[in-house]
């Protein structure tokens, strides 16, 4: 049992809760620590079939309960419409049940029809392991290889054999199921395509051409993967102001998370070699800020930043008052030619915000050029990261 960032939240909130996220990043694990009375397992086959038959038995169970019961929902995405009578029970009896629903695809909700509870649910996300909940077992050459999905992560002797698992029999299986593919081999082209694609600037083109897939299946299949939870993307960088200079209108999508990605490429099995070494840390890193984002809810704009002349900048953090660029890079130095996007930046968003200008390496020592760029070892980045607001 490993203590989430967001568990204190949602023990503090009175309010029913809609959980999402991808499979096993311990949604379910979190809920059991709030200790609810009465748990419908959807992933339980025979629960499942029996209230799909009969949607009714969920309110005839709870009625039976007349004191304030914690309930929770597993998997509801696989009955989106229990939603409408999670409502009612609300409605009909306020105060008396708080309800804890899970689910790790957000499109079966949608697709299903599924009333969301507007002002009856908060809506929270959990993520893979953040830094800050592995702190003192942190490893950063085993997370750069299997990633940090809980079960994974914490078990030694055979997370490598539950990372396979997971990729071959849900993203292979199950999404594919899910994104209603005819072709079996144009989904597994693609998603061996999209593994190799991440955390670059995506050229639908290119990958329709290198994958054979209409270019508007392409679009789908990364919509597909961004609404089950299993891709963030990561918008082109747009200045508030007219500028002069044409910035990339090109997405980036990255795996939730990097050990994930690693497995659908084979590389989870060995050692991470050097000259992979530096797009995988910088992926590890930019998702370790997306789930920072999420679990401290900052609501921060997260964008990155690249003109035609090839300026590029891995991360851009708009705050209400600022703006935070950052640089990631994986060796121990950093000189003057690695500061160039941040510098081309600050010329673009001077005029109407001011730039905090970071560089994050795996260096042991802070410093600061005379031109204001302040470069952080990547551990306190990330510390310097939570204190923004």
């Amino acid at each position: 049992m490993q203590d989430r960032i967001i568990l204190k939240r949602i023990e503090k909130s009175k309010k029913s809760l809609l959980l999402l996220g991808p499979r096993q990043v311990g949604k379910s694990c979190l809920c059991q620590q709030l200790n609810p009375k009465k748990t419908f397992n959807l992933a339980d086959e025979s629960l499942f079939l029996e209230l799909a038959r009969d949607p009714s038995r969920l309110k005839r169970e709870l009625k039976a309960f007349t004191k304030h019961t914690l309930v929770l929902i597993d998997e509801i995405q696989r009955l989106p419409s229990l939603m409408n009578t999670v409502q009612t029970l609300i409605d009909e009896s306020p105060g008396q049940f708080r309800f804890l629903l899970t689910g790790s695809s957000a499109r079966k909700l949608k697709r299903g029809g599924a009333n969301l509870l507007p002002g009856r649910v908060i809506l929270e996300y959990l993520d893979p392991f953040s830094y800050f909940e592995v702190k003192n077992s942190f490893d950063l050459e085993r997370t750069l290889q299997v990633g940090m999905l809980p079960g994974v992560y914490l078990n030694q002797e055979e997370g490598v054999d539950i990372l396979s698992t997971y990729t071959d029999t849900y993203l292979r299986e199950e999404i594919q199921s899910e994104a209603l593919v005819k072709n079996i081999g144009s989904y597994a082209r693609f998603l061996d395509i999209a593994a190799l694609s991440s955390g670059q600037w995506i050229n639908y083109s290119k990958i329709s051409s290198d994958a054979e897939i209409p270019k508007e299946t392409i679009r789908r299949f990364f919509s597909i993967l961004e609404e089950t939870l299993l891709v963030f993307r990561l918008p082109p960088f747009e200045p508030k102001h007219e500028i002069s200079r044409r910035t990339s209108q090109r997405d980036k999508f990255f795996f939730f998370d990097i050990g994930v990605r690693n497995s659908l490429l084979g590389l989870h099995l060995r050692k991470i070699s050097q000259t992979q070494i530096g797009s995988i840390f910088e992926q590890w890193l930019i998702l370790q800020i997306f789930y920072l984002n999420r679990a401290y809810q900052k609501r921060w704009q997260l964008s990155a930043y690249r003109t035609e002349a090839g300026a590029e900048v891995d991360l851009v953090i708009e705050l209400p008052d600022h703006l935070i660029g950052i640089e990631i890079k994986s060796g121990k130095n950093v000189g003057r030619t690695d500061l160039r996007g941040l510098r081309s930046l600050n010329e673009i968003v001077s005029a109407y915000k001011p730039l905090k200008k970071w560089v994050a390496y795996q260096g042991s020592s802070k410093q600061v050029f005379d031109t204001g760029e302040t470069v952080f070892p990547y551990l306190e980045l990330l510390e310097a990261l939570v204190l923004e607001s």
